[in-house]
């Protein structure tokens, strides 16, 4: 079964991170035209994160009551929709508010997409198939920038956003055909338990701890290289570009492998080690003379987030039969909500009050107060 369903699946987080991707370059030039202040700025970017995060949860639960496959089709369908109303945008006020009601759709796509993943993924093989799903949202993130800005460039910004509609569509169209109902599996599951019981679950407390921890540094990292790579090392735009698009693309590649891995070696061990990985890359970074060290850090941050994160998410699975598939894939997403929202804000804070340096020893600080909760939080186990 899962064989046969996975390529729609991976079809809908590709499309949905595709164009979270493809905005990225866009939003600020074109909020900037309408003429928005960086407040503005702020309220546009932070409008899709809050409202993600605010209403995850909600689907997920109702996920696991009314199957993945309804609440899947509509995310896609009407992602697709609050797509094309980019292009008939007029003031900044309309923009941030089909942030949010872009936020609202997307939380019915990637959490319901990996919670239908580990739906029907064998015991033993949740490694493997998370590793999977990891590897296409990250390439729909890594490939969204590139398309967006060339998009941009030669034919118009409306073109980039109506494309990122038309893809979505394409998924929905795909889903609605190939997708079975998930009613069969999810009824041989365990009922869905409350959001309070899975709070008292130590391994949820860890990977939930481990995964907002992670996103808060990752954000502060995008964030901030771009700046410091041209004020520090003064290097131009392209290596930027090179960097940021290795590090992303070669961890949806590394992904695969590192799912398989999960399944055959201790799970819990592999996000420590990732975990030890990333602090080491990210706390380098501040030191690294140019072009050719950061591009070392940055594809040994891959190696690190390829080994730490499909055993986070095949983890998860395993609460997920305990609590509510739904439930669980919410609970992790909720944590990379927050932390992709809130981690710019506080390392842009660091930055003001010291130098772009404590960015990113921010986020090494970051990786490691993760690492520790989660061995804290899942020392039973």
């Amino acid at each position: 079964m899962i064989k046969r369903v996975f390529p729609v699946l991976a079809l809908a987080i590709f499309s949905s991170m595709l164009g979270a991707g493809i905005v990225v370059p866009l939003l600020p030039l074109y909020a900037e035209s309408m003429g928005a202040s960086g407040l503005w700025l702020g309220f546009i970017f932070a409008g899709f994160s809050i409202s993600r995060t605010i209403f995850t949860p909600v689907f997920g639960r109702l996920s696991d009551r009314k199957g993945r496959k309804l609440f899947l089709v509509i995310g896609l369908f009407t992602y697709a929709l609050i797509s094309f109303t980019y292009v008939l945008a007029g003031h900044v006020y309309q923009l941030v508010l089909i942030r949010i009601v872009h936020g609202i759709t997307g939380a019915m796509i990637l959490p319901i997409a990996q919670a239908y993943i580990g739906d029907l993924s064998p015991e033993g093989e949740e490694g493997k198939w998370m590793g999977y799903s990891n590897s296409a949202f990250f390439s729909g993130f890594g490939f969204g920038p590139l398309m967006g800005g060339v998009l941009a460039t030669q034919w118009g910004m409306d073109l980039a956003f109506i494309t990122m509609g038309a893809l979505n569509l394409l998924a929905f169209t795909i889903a609605v055909i190939m997708l079975p109902r998930s009613d069969v599996k999810k009824k041989a599951a365990t009922p869905p338990l409350s959001f309070l019981d899975m709070r008292r679950s130590g391994n949820m407390a860890g990977l939930f701890s481990f995964r907002l921890a992670i996103a808060l540094g990752r954000s502060s990292f995008f964030t901030f290289l771009p700046l410091f790579v041209a004020m520090e090392l003064g290097l131009p735009e392209n290596l930027i570009g090179i960097l940021i698009s290795v590090h992303v693309l070669l961890t949806s590649l590394l992904g695969i492998p590192g799912g398989k891995v999960a399944d055959i070696f201790n799970r819990r061990a592999l996000v420590i080690i990732g975990c030890l990985v990333i602090f080491t890359y990210l706390l380098l970074i501040s030191f690294s003379p140019g072009f050719w060290p950061l591009l070392a850090l940055c594809i040994l941050g891959s190696v690190g987030t390829a080994i730490a994160t499909p055993a986070v998410l095949a983890l998860t699975v395993e609460e997920g039969r305990k609590y509510g598939m739904g439930s669980a894939i919410a609970a992790i997403t909720i944590a990379l909500s927050i932390g992709m929202a809130m981690g710019p804000i506080i390392s842009g804070a660091l930055v003001d009050l010291a130098n772009i340096n404590a960015a990113f020893y921010f986020s090494a600080g970051l990786a490691l107060v993760g690492g520790t909760l989660f061995i804290f939080f899942t020392r039973s186990s």
